[in-house]
């Protein structure tokens, strides 16, 4: 066991400087990131403290550094840029647009990514001003998943975020010409066919992968109900993006699902079986990573896949507890969850924390956390998926948390009423049958004790369904 973490750790050595080797590489696109935000919101930070439910300028440039390294980007400047108010134009003042202009040109910068909202003709001017490529926020997320994405369906979810993007800033784009009118006839002006024509095929292209989409949806569903007549309960995992999901995908299941310290390192869904202590076994699905203002449009184009999480029977809820901004990773989690119709209010019984990284804690700070754990009846799960610590007793919880919902019933059901027996099958665990001579078949059935509630009404009702 030893031998094969220490391969595993050089083999993640090896991986993480063979991804600077390539950034650093004289091919590498040279990136500036700066993260413009507004003063009174900085103001609120240093009031509220850690307290706050939005990460603090500091870390959202970090985050968007790490954003832009995770494909590959070389950057050679990062840096916070405080506004009063944003500027329609440009967004920022024209002296701080002056001011990265020579830092782009000094740098030889051939990318400014802006880490908020971009409007088109900021955008336009901004490129025009520094002569180089401008990305805001959500194209850099885009740009991630489509180089991460692995599957058919992740490609298409990928492209469909896409589009939906493009269409929204299609019209604004594109205002310049709305507002000229030609004097041959084109009452529309001259740029108004252009605009439908644009519109119409990345309308069209939108419906053609909704469609495929949709099949997509059909087909994972299909998985859905033959999971439900096996039954084994659906355990997912949900997580800010690089909280260490992945890793604890495969320390639990033994997979070999990509892990690595980087963010979005996991896109497509994957399932496998896993076993528990007292025999039992549960469905595991590793998603993709939340992050801050996840872009709406992802949250749309992966709501299929997104599904698996709200579909459990329990979310393993993994949160980076090393972390300087963890509360912060985790109420945005949240947002994504309850936008997915999840209940995610406190005491939520589906929803399990697990404070992940433990071993990367100091000695003081790990008996501050132990402590925090212990307190309230539905406890996280304190685990090190690097180093193994934690997993059984997270195995056991889960075991617990699945048991707590149902219950060990025995049925008395004549062998002629098969309709309701084979309803026990699809929505229970059978443990023991015993076909008796005078016609009736003995079950002991392990189910949800709403679906023994619901058998009882059937039986009484006599119809099954």
């Amino acid at each position: 066991m030893t031998d094969r973490r220490s391969r595993q750790a050089a083999d993640a050595e090896a991986h993480q400087s063979r991804r600077q080797e390539e950034a650093a590489a004289p091919d590498a696109t040279r990136a500036v990131v700066i993260h413009p935000f507004l003063r009174k919101e900085q103001a609120s930070h240093a009031f509220e403290g850690r307290g706050a439910k939005t990460l603090p300028p500091e870390a959202r440039l970090e985050e968007a550094v790490g954003l832009a390294r995770a494909i590959n980007l070389d950057v050679v400047e990062g840096g916070l840029i405080p506004l009063a108010k944003p500027r329609p134009a440009t967004l920022l003042g024209s002296g701080k647009v002056e001011e990265l202009k020579g830092l782009i040109q000094a740098e030889d910068a051939g990318l400014v990514i802006i880490d908020y909202t971009v409007t088109p003709i900021q955008q336009r001017n901004l490129e025009k001003a520094w002569n180089a490529k401008v990305l805001d926020r959500t194209s850099l997320i885009l740009e991630i998943f489509g180089a991460r994405a692995r599957t058919k369906e992740g490609r298409l979810q990928v492209e469909l975020a896409h589009l939906l993007y493009q269409r929204s800033r299609l019209v604004r784009s594109w205002t310049h010409l709305e507002r000229q009118r030609g004097g041959f006839g084109f009452l529309g002006g001259p740029g108004e066919t252009q605009i439908e024509a644009d519109r119409r095929m990345i309308g069209d292209r939108i419906d053609a992968i909704k469609r495929e989409l949709t099949g997509v949806r059909r087909t994972r569903e299909l998985h859905r109900e033959s999971r439900r007549r096996v039954p084994f309960p659906t355990v997912a995992l949900a997580g800010y993006t690089n909280a260490g999901k992945s890793t604890l995908f495969n320390a639990l299941t033994k997979a070999d699902v990509t892990a690595e310290d980087a963010l979005f390192a996991t896109l497509d869904p994957t399932m496998r079986r896993l076993d528990l202590p007292g025999g039992g076994k549960v469905i595991l699905s590793d998603t993709v990573g939340f992050i801050s203002e996840l872009p709406t449009t992802l949250v749309a184009a992966f709501r299929a896949t997104l599904e698996e999480v709200s579909e459990a029977d329990i979310i393993l809820h993994v949160r980076d507890i090393a972390a300087d901004y963890s509360e912060q990773q985790k109420h945005d989690v949240e947002q994504v969850l309850t936008e997915l119709g999840v209940e995610t209010a406190e005491g939520a019984t589906n929803i399990l924390e697990v404070w992940n990284k433990v071993d990367l804690l100091d000695a003081t700070r790990r008996a501050h956390i132990e402590s925090l754990a212990a307190r309230g009846p539905n406890a996280p799960v304190l685990v090190s998926a690097a180093t193994g610590d934690g997993l059984e007793s997270l195995k056991a919880r889960i075991e617990a948390t699945i048991s707590a919902g149902h219950v060990l019933r025995a049925f008395q059901v004549d062998a002629s009423e098969g309709a309701l027996i084979n309803w026990l099958y699809e929505h229970g665990d059978v443990r023991v049958r015993h076909d008796l001579e005078d016609g009736t078949v003995e079950l002991e059935v392990r189910l949800a004790l709403s679906a023994a509630q619901r058998f009882e009404h059937m039986r009484e009702a006599g119809r099954a369904g």
